[in-house]
């Protein structure tokens, strides 16, 4: 009897493979400008597909099925630069990335934020996750260099012409300076907490970046991550966060607690400022 039995593995590998496409597309889409018009596009064709067949109207609903071909154009067109960078990303995925590199690409920022709170210079370095930062920020100049110590010491420097605004980190590689982040638009902040930190509050709120900011007026060295501003933090203490952050996930991305950590980052409450070793935290704040 079992030898005549046959199970089609079809349908259920097509529904399987169009899940993982979908997925990974909408993963890429979210934070950047085009998302609000995957949104907005695909409720209409719902709210279009719903009325058409509750209230029976079948001219509508050829003409939906009639520019269907059309509405893929569309498509194609309206996201062009998404897919164009989307199948690029695809070109350049890092699959094997060890976390030596990883390690060496945190001590190059810790080193980077030593030397500069040392020395009182400001600092806003934003390290690229999943998410593009390029739709994130208004402007910036291409740098496409190692990332060193010494090259983002020199970016910082108060009389270089790009100091002022972020760099973006892709990997090991400085890819964008002098950034305008968007500042957060949250009004419970304390009014003395600078376009530097409020910078990167923003940053983290509408991607998974990790932003590192050193004070230029106090050399104090703060991290946000998820619209969490955690400043004061020591050199230990931010080398722990981003091996936490940017190392951990490489090595325990797998099923549930792959699905797990993603469900805690995404249901996290909105911006919080805390001050390390301060007992009121968000009372005490710099100009910066």
């Amino acid at each position: 009897m079992w030898t005549h039995l046959q199970i089609d593995w079809g349908p259920a590998l097509e529904i399987l493979i169009l899940a993982v496409v979908i997925y990974y597309t909408c993963r890429f889409l979210r934070g950047t400008r085009g998302w609000p018009v995957v949104i907005g596009f695909v409720v209409l064709l719902l709210a279009l597909a719903l009325v058409t067949t509750i209230l029976d109207l079948k001219v509508l609903r050829w003409l939906l099925g009639t520019f269907s071909a059309f509405f893929a154009v569309a498509v194609l067109i309206i996201f062009q630069p998404e897919l164009r960078r989307m199948l690029a990303e695809l070109g350049n995925l890092p699959l094997f990335v060890s976390m030596s590199e990883q390690r060496e690409s945190i001590e190059v920022i810790i080193q980077t934020v030593e030397r500069l709170a040392d020395v009182k210079i400001g600092a806003l370095i934003a390290i690229e996750q999943s998410i593009q930062l390029q739709e994130a920020v208004e402007s910036g100049i291409r740098v496409d260099c190692d990332a060193t110590p010494e090259m983002l010491e020199t970016i910082f420097f108060p009389n270089n012409a790009i100091h002022d605004g972020g760099v973006i980190i892709k990997g090991d590689r400085i890819a964008y300076a002098a950034c305008i982040f968007p500042l957060t638009q949250r009004q419970d902040l304390n009014k003395s907490l600078g376009t530097r930190h409020r910078a990167a509050i923003g940053l983290s709120e509408e991607t998974d970046a990790v932003i590192v900011v050193v004070s230029e007026e106090t050399g104090m060295i703060s991290h946000a991550y998820k619209g969490q501003l955690v400043r004061g933090v020591s050199l230990e203490e931010l080398r722990a966060f981003l091996t936490s952050v940017l190392v951990q996930p490489v090595k325990s991305r797998h099923g549930v607690e792959w699905l797990r950590a993603r469900l805690s980052e995404r249901y996290k409450p909105g911006s919080v400022v805390i001050t390390k070793n301060e007992p009121r935290p968000a009372l005490k704040q710099t100009a910066d």
